[in-house]
């Protein structure tokens, strides 16, 4: 994700300038247009890598953020006003991140700005879809309710999140000890045997041949491969930055097996749960629509959303539009259909989640139950040629002995 710089015009005749993450420019500029804003200027801060350092120091984590909101919560319940409530909770949070933004935000309410208003100027610190949550809250006069709504957003989210993490943990550290294994392997145990054979002198098997060939090469072009490996690996995420490259590995992305449906179900469960979320606080259905497309994190299925949504402006429902952009389960669009037909759209959207979310933790246990296996077979097959190849002529000696 990159950070751009936008100066937009509101419908009122208001400019203001605003800092919004997004995949590439033309994406963000048409979700800023479908939200109604005209963009004047669109510009990707320069500096990128140095200015994405900053951002992540400023950008408050999903735990911080959960905190925050409960202590609104609470204080909101017991009867506080929003500048009282700003003020015990920066009496307890006295240093880091979170206080010295909301130092500012109270600043601004102070002065007579709504608090949506106040967190709309910290883009990267308050996402884009609290604010709109936060705005929503005040509009319709429930703030608690919205806050409330959100807080069981943010703990759902992030313990699917943090499922899926723990899935792929161990894994990722099979991987990393195989390597390791077989680098060690290569670099000093197959070097030492080569010495030895070469001072004796004897003829060797074809296998301890190629294999003693292959490690001499890797030892001569070990520089010559680890920059080139690191040129593809430029070239590649400079591709990848461009709007085709993106779209195309986007699409990719979804049609590699197992991990393509793994990915697809993660990324419609965040989105339905999102939409219910801002559903919910009273936003209306294509604003919330458009709100919670940039949860997707894909552009291919941004752009495929996108059109659900011109379809639907133009009169269509919503379970029709996913339906012809095949981005979920037919029992997924059965259970919409059902929940615009009774008026419980909000509810089903959750249930629709939960179900998807159920349906991720299952693949993600086929994934893993097949990798796991699948990584020690690879692993057990590449350590034994090795050994193998080292001690073949070893045991041809032994034969010609015996």
């Amino acid at each position: 994700m990159a950070l751009f710089t936008c100066k937009i015009g509101a419908s009122d005749g208001k400019i203001t300038y605003r800092d919004l993450e997004a995949a590439d420019a033309a994406v963000l500029k048409k979700s800023l247009e479908d939200q109604g804003y005209f963009v004047f200027e669109l510009k990707k801060k320069p500096f990128q890598f140095l200015f994405d350092k900053g951002v992540k120091r400023r950008k408050i984590d999903n735990k911080s953020l959960l905190t925050f909101n409960q202590e609104v919560l609470v204080l909101i319940k017991a009867g506080m006003p929003i500048m009282q409530v700003l003020d015990t909770i920066l009496e307890r949070h006295d240093s880091g991140k979170l206080s010295e933004v909301l130092q500012q935000v109270r600043e601004d309410v102070k002065s007579g700005a709504a608090l949506s208003v106040a967190m709309e100027k910290h883009g990267t610190v308050f996402p884009y879809l609290y604010v709109a949550s936060i705005r929503a809250g005040e509009r319709t006069g429930d703030l608690p309710q919205t806050i409330r709504r959100y807080i069981q957003y943010l703990k759902r989210v992030d313990g699917i999140r943090k499922k899926i993490v723990a899935a792929l943990l161990y894994p990722a550290i099979l991987v990393v000890f195989a390597g390791l294994a077989i680098t060690l392997l290569l670099v000093y145990v197959v070097p030492t045997f080569s010495q030895v054979y070469a001072d004796s002198g004897s003829q060797l098997p074809l296998l301890t041949q190629l294999l003693i060939t292959f490690t001499g090469l890797l030892r001569r072009l070990f520089l010559v491969i680890l920059a080139v490996t690191a040129l593809l690996i430029y070239l590649f995420q400079t591709w990848k930055k461009t709007e085709k490259g993106h779209f195309i590995f986007d699409r990719f992305k979804l049609t590699v097996p197992l991990f393509g449906d793994v990915m697809t179900k993660y990324s419609v469960s965040g989105f339905t749960r999102t939409l219910a979320t801002v559903l919910g606080s009273g936003i209306p259905i294509i604003e919330s629509l458009r709100m919670s497309i940039g949860t997707l994190d894909n552009v291919f299925m941004e752009k495929k959303l996108f059109e659900a949504v011109r379809f639907i402006e133009e009169g269509g429902r919503l379970s029709v539009a996913l339906e012809r952009i095949n981005i979920m389960p037919p029992l997924a669009l059965r259970m919409l259909g059902v929940g615009e037909t009774t008026g419980g759209l909000e509810d089903m959207l959750i249930d629709i989640s939960d179900y998807l979310e159920d349906e991720l933790e299952e693949r993600m246990k086929i994934v893993t139950t097949a990798i796991e296996p699948a990584i020690m077979l690879i692993m057990g097959v590449v350590i034994g040629v090795i050994i193998v190849a080292m001690y073949l002529p070893i045991f041809k000696i032994a034969g010609t002995v015996g």
